[in-house]
């Protein structure tokens, strides 16, 4: 049984900061890029960032870019995504997504913007920015 469970979502307040923190399980995703998305309220999921199978490469949304940071600890099987000075904008739900084969060993996450890349998701948490 494969899992991807997300936490460290919450209410913070604009200017502040998160981790969020996505622990897999049942599978090892040290050779797969990892993502992140998001749906805010009353919108599609969007992409925010994604992080290569060593994490040497990364890529964020440019709502983001700057303010967040993708990184992954591969022996703990986890990835986070460190989110600071918050905007209400960012209230959304935060899903992580674990790469397909089509990302295996790939040092490219530019090219793994689009959620056709990944093959297993997590349930969301979300993350609330009041003014």
């Amino acid at each position: 049984q494969v899992r991807l469970v997300e936490s460290g979502g919450g209410s913070a307040q604009a200017g502040g900061s998160l981790r969020l923190s996505c622990a897999a399980s049942g599978r090892t995703f040290s050779g797969y890029a990892m993502g992140w998305f998001r749906r805010a309220p009353g919108k599609e999921r969007e992409f925010v960032a994604a992080i290569s199978w060593n994490g040497g490469s990364t890529d964020y949304a440019d709502s983001v870019k700057a303010r967040f940071s993708v990184s992954r600890d591969n022996a703990k099987n986890t990835v986070y995504l460190h989110m600071n000075s918050l905007d209400p904008e960012d209230t959304a739900v935060y899903s992580c997504a674990g790469g397909g084969r089509g990302t295996y060993h790939r040092n490219d996450a530019a090219n793994f913007r689009d959620a056709k890349w990944y093959d297993y998701w997590g349930q969301g948490t979300p993350v609330t920015v009041s003014s």
